[in-house]
């Protein structure tokens, strides 16, 4: 790598900067407000960054990195959720007890290992990004480490997760060994030329094991709704979108050209559909039966990972913009949600049931709205972020002729509008008569600082924005 490569990596190489500089500012001043504003700095900047990146498209870094369209855009998504996080952090955590100025350390370190795999072209980058993100969620879901749940929720997570480590290193052995090679390139032509290699295939597919727990793809999902309900609202929110934005942009960088290349009754291809169909019909399924908003979003995002990999099977021109297309509206409307959810709860008294919202918007009806139009984009309505995500989705996937993935988005998209008017209708619930609507713990306007105020007003305009004028957008997330 020379100096001239530099430009190209400067929105990854901010917030790790940033979390140095953050590192060396504690052992002096230990104050959260300072941390939360350091950090939030460092994801502004990586962002601004983001131009000098983008006048430096298709730029490999060494073998390790490649810094192109996609990873752009991605990276753009990833610091938005980061930045977004950290907001709602910083009011969530305001009357925690145990310090917290290490949950942005360590929350930066998290974003910069998900950079990583958005823009890895070797495995040895692809393992240390997802490492550096996986051991940073481990502490973050058991921030409040007095608490049960959190700590129970972390285990779960260190445990799953380090096994689903274990596979993608043993697939990465196996894939060295029939291919020689670790970088995504040589890959992609071993597989293409020699699509029935058993060993590769075995690699391939105990690669995919790991990153199909990240994606929580179904039969890899068991942790999801534990983790969602135990963890803190905002690394609830950090796992349903830059953990998964991170994963899908790596398994789209990994075999997306495969899938292309190979013909629709490949075993890749066979797979993916299997995955993908059992996520969109057991997500949707379980999402039905629950109470619990944390684990019925849970549920929820298994379904969408489902409907993601629909593109991801399609392939082509149309797929390319319907991947980021589908992220981008996909991770503003959860944090959307859970922007809501934060705002409302304290790390000792979470809001997580759906009775616990019911009559919200008699008392508090701009988050009511918020949190409507929220539900709305997941559940794919028009004039909504979702609702164009799902039709570039359809779109690709009627382009390559996959009508059994086609029929089952639309179809398990119809269960989960079920489930989502179940808590629209509980929010616009009138009281009983005698009885006031469920409060917050604290009482809102004393809660919602103008800083949190400003990013549920963006999140809410860009629901918007992406529903009904997706033309810059569109021109900013296609591939070239």
């Amino acid at each position: 790598m020379t100096w001239a490569d530099l430009p190209a990596l400067y929105p990854m190489l901010i917030p790790a900067a940033t979390a140095v500089l953050l590192l060396l500012t504690l052992t002096v001043r230990r104050d959260a407000r300072l941390a939360a504003g350091v950090a939030m700095a460092g994801f502004i900047a990586g962002l601004l960054a983001l131009a000098a990146s983008a006048a430096e498209l298709s730029h490999p870094v060494t073998m390790l990195l490649t810094v192109d369209r996609f990873a752009v855009v991605f990276w753009g998504i990833l610091l938005f959720a980061g930045l977004l996080v950290s907001v709602f952090a910083v009011g969530y955590f305001r009357t925690l007890r145990e310090p917290r100025e290490e949950f942005y350390l360590l929350w930066l370190l998290a974003v910069v290992g998900a950079m990583v795999m958005a823009a890895s072209a070797h495995f040895a980058a692809f393992f240390l990004g997802l490492e550096l993100l996986s051991v940073s969620l481990y502490v973050l879901i058991a921030y409040p480490r007095m608490q049960s749940r959190a700590v129970e929720a972390g285990v779960k997570y260190l445990i799953l997760a380090g096994a689903s480590s274990a596979f993608v290193l043993f697939g990465m052995a196996l894939t060295y060994a029939a291919t020689g090679t670790l970088t995504f390139a040589e890959l992609f032509t071993h597989l293409t030329l020699f699509p029935g290699d058993v060993l590769l295939l075995g690699g391939v597919v105990m690669i995919l094991v790991g990153v199909g727990f990240k994606l929580a793809l179904v039969p890899f999902h068991f942790w999801t709704p534990d983790v969602y309900e135990g963890a803190p609202l905002p690394v609830t929110a950090a796992v349903a979108t830059v953990s998964k934005g991170a994963a899908f942009a790596l398994l789209t960088r990994l075999l997306l050209g495969v899938i292309q290349a190979q013909p629709g009754h490949s075993t890749l291809a066979v797979i993916f559909t299997l995955l993908a169909l059992a996520s969109m019909i057991v997500g949707n399924l379980l999402a039905l039966a629950q109470g619990n908003l944390k684990r019925l979003l849970a549920y929820s995002s298994i379904a969408n990972m489902g409907y993601a990999l629909t593109a991801f099977i399609a392939g082509g021109d149309a797929a390319r913009v319907a991947i980021p297309y589908f992220f981008a509206g996909y991770i503003v409307a959860v944090l959307a949600a859970f922007g809501v959810m934060t705002q409302l709860s304290t790390p000792e008294h979470e809001l997580q049931e759906v009775e616990d919202y019911r009559g919200l918007a008699w008392r508090y009806p701009w988050s009511a709205a918020l949190l409507t139009v929220a539900l709305l984009s997941l559940a794919g309505i028009p004039l909504t972020a979702g609702f164009l995500g799902k039709f570039f989705v359809l779109t690709a996937g009627m382009a390559a002729g996959r009508w059994t993935l086609v029929v089952t988005l639309v179809l398990t998209s119809g269960l989960g509008l079920y489930y989502y008017l179940r808590v629209i209708t509980a929010l616009y619930q009138a009281p009983l008569e005698g009885e006031q609507p469920t409060p917050p713990p604290l009482h809102l306007p004393h809660r919602l600082s103008v800083l949190t105020g400003l990013a549920l007003a963006v999140l809410a305009a860009l629901l918007l924005l992406l529903g009904v004028y997706p033309s810059p957008v569109l021109h900013l997330l296609a591939w070239p």
